[in-house]
């Protein structure tokens, strides 16, 4: 093993995020060693690391990759692809075991879970790293830097549709469960809302006009802009002329009337964001806490109803 190459596991590589993991730690050149998911529907390793080991017992793995750090094959990053509730515990597990964590969003639930992660990062020497790929997409930096070298004082008007159906399965599985996935919001909205703060600055006013189990919607003053959001996996609210395409989602940012244009380059963000953690570049902790802090404060808000700023969408969707 060459002294660039580092050794990696993944937990929840059956999961449907996971392929952009493995796909990224081939991509830039190191090697996938272990990798754990209750699922065995993983045949899509064999084009990647056919030699890695698998699990489907979290003792099993468990054992193995302290079999590994004690042989000498030290396992240097563990990727987190489980469900959401899981991210803290398996995050423990990695920096308990001498290895960083790269977390998929969202990072953890509750915002004093980052507090106690940061707890444990002093304690073990490790890092967590969270993946948030929209700060790496072109059209989004590029927005950003426009937006940094303009006036300061200058407010933007900002609406954020994504509606991505899913079907009756969505509703049985961990993502249906709020207290599994956080809900809609958290579940499908998390990377939008930390794109938004990242560009915009913090979060000054954060109102729930609709929170449902299949879709949700209010609006966020932020710093630098006024925010309409709306998200929903409901097939039926997908607009009419999305719908005669054929297509089952649908997103739109609008910037001041105008629409952001970044459908495309999604599809190497996560390699660009394993690059820049294995550069020491990466998002930690500190980074995702405005967008936890956003999610969590949605779910935990009694929505005002159809009044003030909402959403455009709303007046032409069955509520």
């Amino acid at each position: 093993m060459s002294n660039q190459e580092k050794n990696f596991t993944v937990i929840g590589v059956a999961g449907y995020i996971a392929v952009r993991h493995v796909r990224a730690i081939r991509d830039t050149g190191n090697r996938l060693v272990a990798a754990l998911d209750r699922f065995d529907s993983v045949g899509f390793m064999d084009s990647y690391f056919p030699e890695a080991d698998f699990f489907t017992e979290f003792e099993r793995f468990d054992r193995h990759v302290a079999k590994l750090n004690r042989m000498g094959t030290k396992v240097d990053y563990v990727s987190i692809c489980s469900p959401n509730y899981l991210h803290d515990s398996h995050i423990r597990f990695a920096l308990r075991n001498d290895a960083d964590a790269i977390c998929e969003k969202p990072l953890v639930l509750n915002p004093w879970n980052i507090d106690a992660l940061q707890d444990y990062e002093r304690e073990t020497g490790r890092q967590v790293w969270n993946i948030l790929q929209l700060r790496h997409h072109p059209a989004i930096v590029e927005l950003r830097e426009k937006v940094t070298s303009g006036p300061p004082d200058r407010m933007y008007d900002i609406d954020l549709s994504y509606i991505t159906s899913r079907g009756n399965w969505y509703h049985y599985s961990w993502k249906g469960d709020v207290e599994k996935s956080g809900g809609v919001a958290t579940n499908i909205g998390v990377h939008f809302f930390d794109m938004l703060s990242w560009i915009f600055g913090d979060v000054k006013e954060n109102k729930v006009h609709v929170l449902k189990k299949d879709k949700a919607a209010g609006y966020l003053e932020l710093e630098r802009a006024r925010v309409r959001w709306f998200l929903s996996i409901d097939y039926d609210d997908i607009p009419d002329e999305i719908k005669s395409t054929g297509l089952r989602t649908y997103r739109s940012i609008t910037l001041d009337g105008e629409e952001i244009e970044f459908s495309g380059g999604f599809t190497d963000l996560h390699t660009v964001a394993y690059q820049k953690i294995l550069q020491g570049e990466g998002f930690g902790l500190e980074a995702a806490r405005k967008s936890i802090q956003t999610v969590y404060t949605i779910r935990n808000t009694t929505p005002v109803g159809i009044k003030g700023g909402f959403h455009p969408i709303l007046k032409q969707i069955n509520l």
